[in-house]
């Protein structure tokens, strides 16, 4: 039987998603939860978080129905689970196991035409020694883990959690099971872990692990940030280069790290520039919510309701043509340290990272 004219896919279009600046998205960040057993003072308040009913989370039969949307029609490469702390969401390897089976177009413009999506994991480390078997048995390609300070004392007071081991004993493990690139990623806040650059850049070296160094955002939910607690780019690299000699790789692209290699060739280190040297230009990234709502930048003040298309019988071209006009209306830049920045109602942990 014809395909009816709107459902139509012609076999030689390429499937792009493309905003009006001209940025092509190829790069999708899923909230599983916003659940999270730490309380990171740049993510989330110590107390009184009030969690989403779990009515209001995606099923991960909406979540996979959105992301087959994705790489199907748009030609998304790129899937990443956020949370919140994603592994506090009961049976995470049967939304890997889905996700993993999605095969990016043959036709489309991407490195991994006709192969599976590259699917990533970020976590705060904490239960992953437990999961990390299985998680990568289950498909999932890669994984991020947040460590901002190796220093006992400091880690409690950042997270509120004496949870170090456990997340070193995590990032061992996922690289035992085979997990490689394992990133480990490091928030820097002035007054607070600046001064541990160096000695997490030697953890990365000696374990064999990338570091990526974060610059502090403006989301945090006490709404305390301030421009003079940011370590930048610049400072955090020359730190590093006049202990360890750095020579830096090509251009990102659509990569939010610039990245470094060590002249010793002792592996290499990154730095997300998010408020020094932003890199909205090239942005090809978009984010799902957990409770289903669709968002262009991490700083977007706009969302789009996905989740009330899935649940009132929409089909696949009604939720397709929301996410192209959500992507339509996408913001040049989020304009961070400029009169014209205003924060996300929402803090880190709500948006995912």
């Amino acid at each position: 039987m014809p395909q009816s004219p709107h459902n139509w896919r012609s076999a030689s279009a390429k499937p792009e998603l493309v905003d009006s600046f001209g940025r092509t998205v190829r790069d999708l960040r899923i909230s599983v939860t916003d659940r999270c057993n730490f309380r990171c003072t740049y993510c989330m308040p110590e107390e009184g978080m009030q969690w989403l009913p779990r009515t209001e989370v995606l099923t991960y039969e909406e979540i996979v129905r959105v992301a087959r949307i994705c790489v199907e029609r748009f030609g998304v490469d790129g899937i990443r689970l956020t949370g919140g702390e994603p592994t506090v969401r009961a049976h995470l390897p049967v939304l890997i196991e889905k996700l993993a089976s999605l095969e990016v177009p043959a036709n489309a413009d991407s490195p991994l035409a006709g192969k599976p999506v590259d699917l990533a994991l970020t976590t705060n480390g904490a239960t992953l020694a437990l999961v990390a078997h299985d998680l990568k048995r289950a498909g999932l390609s890669r994984i991020n883990v947040s460590l901002d300070t190796l220093d006992r004392e400091k880690f409690i007071q950042i997270t509120k959690r004496d949870e170090l081991d456990s997340v070193l004993e995590g990032i061992s493990v996922a690289r035992d099971v085979g997990f490689s690139p394992v990133k480990v990623n490091a928030v820097v806040q002035r007054g607070v872990n600046d001064d541990e650059v160096v000695a997490l850049a030697a953890f990365g070296r000696e374990h064999e692990v990338e570091v990526r160094f974060i610059e502090f955002m403006p989301l945090d939910a006490q709404g305390g940030w301030l421009n003079n607690a940011v370590v930048g780019q610049d400072e955090i690299v020359s730190t590093i280069h006049n202990v360890f000699p750095l020579e830096q790789l090509p251009s990102r692209g659509a990569a939010p790290a610039d990245r470094w290699r060590y002249l010793d060739g002792r592996g290499t280190v990154g730095v997300i520039p998010t408020v020094t040297k932003p890199f909205c230009g090239d942005c090809d990234r978009v984010r799902l919510t957990a409770d289903g709502q669709f968002r262009t930048c991490l700083f977007a003040t706009d969302e789009f309701d996905v989740r009330a298309l899935l649940r009132g019988g929409a089909g696949d071209d009604a939720i397709e043509a929301l996410l192209r006009r959500a992507v339509g209306e996408k913001w040049a830049g989020h304009s961070i340290g400029q009169v014209s920045f205003v924060r996300p109602r929402r803090s880190m942990s709500q948006i995912g990272g």
